[in-house]
């Protein structure tokens, strides 16, 4: 009897010795289950199942258990002894209802969501897949906690709890995308991004500085691209995918193809993507203001107004863009992993159309303003270890390079003289991230970054009748911006019901600049700021039960000042002119935030979440004096002088509301909610509506899944902004707003309503399609530029293989 024993405990243990492939499916389809994450008691961090739901025992190979965990799905322990009897095939339930789930961006390892303290949100490639996005940008609108502002159809600035543009951080592969002249006006860099190459996107709400360093006030942006897979067994694994799209709104041509090749310790994935999207045409039903009636032709070297024969297109807003990555892994065994990565995006040149607006003595201002192409490029080498050792569990280490080049082109109607500004940005960045457990209660999170950009501009005077090019003022300084920084997070679990995080980080930032006084007449040639910063966060989770969490959250955020603040010469709008200021500082987030979530009766969901964010020594635009003059001359404008200065305080508050229910026979409801006020302190005392504090917003939705079907019946909404709503600085731009009964501007609310949907062919063929705004309103989101799409068809066709 006892060796009979003996040889049931070797068997049970020696499959996970020799590596025996674990196959996790879906318990009512049997389908395989990808990217479902395996955790255990040493690997708190997990490894995920490939394409086939497959994973090597041998990865738990001194573990008695594991828990699996993936979105859709219930969460399961499971006693690795009994995995014999079930032919090593774990069956997950469904199960969309539940308040666990993996989350990287909140302490760059995995972890159970209930375990943060703060607010997380997550996007999967196949919400990505069904909601089939245009941008990267549209792909975070679509989760309906986050407002888009686009000023042009190649745009999309992310607006986040009442912040934007440089205080959100943008993460790529836990690499920093934010640089040295990220502005704080509405930018773009986001739609650099592919969403067909997106594996999955992560939104942490409220400050991250502890982990990302400057920026990350209003909230932290995580993108995780695809990751190459190997092989379990001798036979390489080869799978992909391409897909075709088009859509009617703006004549949309999209082209996507992706291959993975893997071996044991080899794998490599390319993806391609090509974009086309003529001009945009809006809605039939809304304010007239937003027509465009008429837009502007170059015709014999003449600018000539012309009637637009169909006023519901915006012409010009077409643009193109192109996407590229490639990566390749080599993993020697189950401690090393080794990843290269290369990132390459460029768009066409294309129409800042909300400037293309603007007039002046009853013509349009400008002849053209354009963006020229957007390039971003990265370099990538990551390594990841697993030593539990003394010092560390698990190790990652990241070293990345970008380069970033935008241009700007612009020129007066009728003016021959073309003003052109080049900039580009080299980033170099490293990232040393550890996790060590520390006993069966206590976890630390630790690690370093460094960052150096390095800024070159370059201004030119076009003659455009001539084609004589000269020298002009540039937009920055010639500059160099870096940090360096070093944080440590610590976990203590006091009990099951009762969890404990806290981290500190101290950062240094140093700034150079010199200015070219060729064109302008600084009284100053060189330029030095040096700044540090501690930032903490305290947070304490709580979880009376299986059905209950409780979290409440303190977190300091700062953002160091950047070339685009300190430096930047540029007519931020009619009649002012925006100088460098080489006394600035760091401006400070303090938040303090509570949360509840719970699941009643097994199938429905609650999510609420309220904050406070004060913003101190808050980096603002306000009047300033040049050379003791407070006007200048600009581009032949007499223009007021300001310029970013330490000048405010602002303060956010709000709520977050998410409601899920899972209903019977495939369907399910849910909704995202949310409401913000910020106010901002004008230079006389008064109050101003914040500019980034979006209106009411949200997303409500009714799905349903059967099979190979999905199918989601959506309405977006947003509230007004009324006159007396709107910010200071937002009344002055007449052109992008509708006009209220008084002559003045305002911003409308609107309700869309839309449906998406996905069928699976087969185990090979995929097709999407959505009919988008089907009362074909016409509509312009806060703040934005350009008039969204009126009605909308899409239609996709996806293979796979």
């Amino acid at each position: 009897m006892k060796s009979i024993f003996l040889m049931w405990v070797f068997a049970c243990t020696s499959f996970l010795s020799f590596g025996q492939i674990i196959t996790v499916v879906d318990d009512l389809s049997g389908k395989p289950v990808e990217l479902a994450i395996f955790t255990s008691e040493k690997h708190t961090s997990g490894e995920f199942t490939n394409h086939l739901g497959q994973i090597n025992s041998a990865l738990f190979e001194a573990e008695s258990w594991v828990v699996v965990r993936s979105i859709g799905y219930q969460t399961v322990r499971i006693e690795l002894s009994t995995l014999m009897e079930a032919e090593y095939i774990i069956r997950l339930k469904r199960g969309d209802i539940s308040l666990d789930q993996v989350i990287i961006s909140a302490s760059r390892f995995n972890q159970s969501s209930r375990d943060i303290p703060s607010k997380v949100s997550s996007i999967t490639s196949r919400d990505i897949e069904l909601m089939n996005p245009q941008t990267a940008a549209d792909v975070l609108g679509s989760t309906g906690e986050v407002f888009i502002q686009k000023s042009q159809q190649g745009g999309g600035s992310p607006m986040i709890r009442g912040f934007a543009t440089n205080r959100l951080l943008y993460a790529v592969d836990g690499v920093r995308m934010n640089t040295a002249i990220f502005r704080a006006g509405n930018i773009q860099n986001v739609i650099n991004l592919d969403p067909f190459a997106t594996e999955s996107v992560e939104i942490l709400f409220g400050p991250g500085a502890v982990l990302y360093g400057s920026d990350a006030i209003g909230g932290v942006m995580s993108f995780q691209t695809l990751i190459p897979e190997f092989s379990l067994n001798d036979k390489p694994v080869i799978l992909g995918s391409a897909l075709v799209r088009t859509s009617s709104a703006n004549k949309e041509l999209t082209g996507h193809f992706d291959v993975n090749v893997g071996w044991k310790k080899w794998a490599l994935v390319s993806s391609f993507s090509s974009f086309a999207y003529g001009d945009l045409r809006m809605g039939s039903h809304g304010p007239d203001e937003y027509l465009r009636p008429n837009y502007v032709k170059r015709i014999d070297e003449v600018d000539v107004v012309v009637t637009n024969d169909d006023p519901l297109v915006q012409t010009p807003s077409g643009y193109g863009q192109i996407n590229f990555m490639q990566k390749v892994r080599y993993s020697p065994n189950e401690h090393w992993d080794f990843q290269y990565a290369l990132h390459y995006s460029t768009t066409t040149s294309y129409s800042r159309y909300d400037r293309l607006q603007r007039t002046k003595n009853g013509l349009p201002r400008y002849g053209e303003w354009n963006y020229g192409p957007q390039r971003w490029i990265m370099n990538q080498l990551t390594v990841q270890h697993h030593g539990y050792n003394n010092f560390y569990d698990e190790m990652v280490f990241r070293a990345a390079y970008q380069n970033f080049e935008e241009s700007r082109m612009d020129r007066n109607f009728n003016a021959s003289d073309r003003s052109i500004r080049i900039e580009n940005v080299g980033a170099l960045s490293f990232n040393m991230d550890f996790s060590k457990t520390l006993s069966q209660k206590n976890r630390l999170f630790y690690g370093m970054e460094g960052i150096w950009d390095d800024v070159e501009s370059l201004g030119m005077q076009e003659d455009v009748i001539t084609d004589v090019v000269t020298e002009g003022p540039s937009r920055y300084p010639q500059a160099t911006w870096s940090s360096l920084g070093a944080y440590a997070n610590f976990q203590r679990r006091f009990s099951d019901q009762w969890l404990l995080q806290a981290g500190a980080r101290y950062s240094r930032f140093h700034q150079q600049a010199e200015f070219d006084t060729t064109f302008y007449p600084f009284p100053y040639t060189n330029a030095t700021i040096k700044n540090g910063g501690l930032t903490g966060s305290l947070g304490l989770s709580c979880f009376p039960s299986e059905k209950w969490t409780f979290r409440i959250n303190a977190s300091t955020g700062l953002r160091s000042p950047n070339v685009d603040d300190s430096g930047k010469v540029f007519d931020s709008e009619p009649g002012y002119v925006l100088v460098p200021n080489i006394d600035l500082k760091a401006e400070y987030a303090y938040n303090f935030e509570v949360g509840l979530a719970s699941i009643i009766g097994e199938v429905v969901k609650v999510d609420l979440t309220g904050y406070y964010t004060k913003l101190d020594n808050a980096l603002v635009r306000r009047n300033f004096t040049f050379n003791g003059l407070d006007s200048i001359m600009y581009d032949g404008v007499p223009s007021q002088v300001q310029a970013v200065q330490n000048a405010a305080l602002a303060t956010v508050y709000g709520v977050q509301f998410g409601l899920a229910v899972e209903l019977p026979s495939g369907f399910g409801c849910s909704a995202d909610l949310n409401y913000q006020k910020g106010e901002e302190e004008l230079d006389d005392g008064s109050v101003s509506p914040s500019r980034h504090a979006a209106p009411f917003f949200g997303i409500a939705r009714l799905s349903y899944k059967h099979d190979a079907l999905r199918l989601v019946l959506y309405s977006s909404f947003s509230g007004k902004k009324a006159f007396k709503d709107l910010p200071e600085e937002e009344k002055t731009k007449q052109e992008i707003y509708a006009v209220d009964q008084n002559g003045n501007p305002w911003s409308p609310s609107w309700v869309t309503l839309n449906v998406k949907a996905s069928y699976d062919l087969n185990d090979f063929f995929t097709i999407g399609a959505g009919l988008e705004n089907i009362t074909d309103l016409r509509y312009r989101p806060y703040s934005s530029g350009i008039v969204a799409p009126g009605r909308n068809v899409v239609l996709s066709l996806q293979a796979r293989f």
